[in-house]
């Protein structure tokens, strides 16, 4: 099985999409680019050459994906969350032997309208809230909102918010804190 395209979205041989993947109107895929597997791609989403995504990765309507963003697994980016790959850009100065990555784990889901900032990494599962802007890295389950983007709690792996037991609610799988951080534990 190939990926699926739409007629009007615009993909260069030179790309490499995985089985199962479907591509919506107006979506650009641009050469090197690395789309994994049964991901679906809404309308109007750009894919720079230096972009890598992993499988099963949904990503809604007019996100922007520029060079050197990673996507792992399973991740879940909302309509019109922005991505950057400069810190300081200016028009009429070239960066791009300045180009930050920006890594996002397994499991993440990042909120309409978020924002994250080139140089930071979102770890695993973790959950930023529709509007935020992240500014520095963020933990594993962390639930983050607000500009600048600040942790106000704990989600399991399942997306439910964690209450003060740590078990989540559909699950039943248990979390404990270490220091910042949260880990599953069964």
């Amino acid at each position: 099985m190939s990926f699926v395209a739409h007629p009007t979205a615009e993909i260069s041989p030179d790309a490499t999409i995985g089985a199962g993947t479907r591509l919506w109107q107006h979506c650009i895929v641009l050469k090197g680019a690395r789309i994994g597997r049964d991901c679906k791609l809404a309308h109007n989403v750009f894919v720079e050459g230096g972009v890598w995504i992993g499988d099963r990765v949904v990503i809604k309507d007019n996100v922007c994906l520029y060079d050197r963003i990673e996507i792992a697994d399973d991740v879940f980016v909302g309509p019109n969350a922005v991505f950057t790959n400069v810190r300081n850009p200016r028009a009429h100065v070239s960066r791009k032997d300045v180009f930050e990555a920006t890594r996002i784990a397994r499991g993440v889901t990042i909120g309409a309208n978020a924002t994250i900032v080139c140089g930071n990494a979102v770890a695993d599962y973790a959950m930023i809230g529709a509007g935020s802007v992240v500014t520095k890295d963020v933990p594993a389950y962390a639930l983050m909102v607000g500009n600048p983007a600040r942790r106000i709690g704990w989600v399991s792996a399942a997306g439910e918010i964690l209450k003060g037991d740590l078990v989540c609610p559909r699950t039943g799988e248990r979390y404990k804190t270490e220091g910042d951080a949260l880990v599953r534990v069964s």
